[in-house]
């Protein structure tokens, strides 16, 4: 009788597992490959992406990709993406976020654009754990210095909370992000790790071990650092 309890009791914690990875959409299976194909790709152009001693330094990465143009023109939320932080050298398991609203000047122009942030200190790790954060506004950001060396970084970049890039056409740029809101997606990822986790718990406790579906990105990340 006390064998049976212990394998349903095993069973019965393997199928809820199965259960939060199950509930994965098409759309953020998507989502994190693509995210995983641009951490690829920075990886593949030190020489014209981001830095390698600023990626060093940061606390978090978010990466949204495929962000399109008709996002810029209606308006409202802009797009998805994915963020980790990194403790003692190890990267946390990814949480899903969220930027909407705010001039991203000339990016307006662009069929497809993918956005990297790069957090550089605990200030704007906590910043973007709240409901809401605006860039420039309750978070400093500024667009972030490209190539190899971060030495030619101005002052303001420097001391930035948190670095952005967009890259169109496989090029890395810089860009200000002025007025953009960034937020965890709670739907998302109560699809990814069920209800009731949080991002701050995902993020900064590591008491959340990152899901089967998240391998790609995890697998990007760690070829980075």
């Amino acid at each position: 009788m006390y064998a049976k309890r212990i394998t349903s009791a095993v069973t019965a914690v393997f199928l809820a597992g199965t259960f939060v990875s199950a509930d994965i959409s098409t759309s953020e299976v998507k989502r994190i490959e693509e995210a995983a194909t641009v951490l690829k790709d920075i990886q593949a152009s030190p020489d014209k992406a981001v830095p390698q001693d600023l990626w060093n330094k940061a606390n978090c990465v978010a990466v949204f990709p495929g962000l399109m143009k008709a996002a810029f023109i209606v308006g409202g939320e802009y797009g998805k993406g994915l963020m980790s932080c990194r403790h003692d050298g190890q990267w946390s398991a990814p949480v899903f976020m969220k930027i909407g609203k705010g001039s991203w000047g000339l990016q307006i122009g662009a069929q497809s654009i993918d956005l990297v942030l790069l957090v550089m200190n605990e200030g704007g790790v906590e910043k973007l754990l709240r409901n809401k954060v605006s860039l420039g506004a309750e978070a400093s950001a500024a667009a972030g210095p490209v190539g190899r060396d971060a030495r030619a970084a101005t002052d303001a970049q420097m001391k930035a909370e948190i670095l952005s890039y967009s890259r169109t056409q496989g090029l890395f740029a810089g860009v200000n992000l002025s007025g953009g809101v960034v937020q965890s997606d709670n739907d998302d990822n109560a699809d990814l790790y069920g209800k009731g986790v949080t991002a701050r718990q995902v993020l900064l406790e590591g008491s959340v071990k990152p899901q089967p579906a998240t391998q790609p990105f995890m697998a990007a990340l760690n070829q980075r650092s």
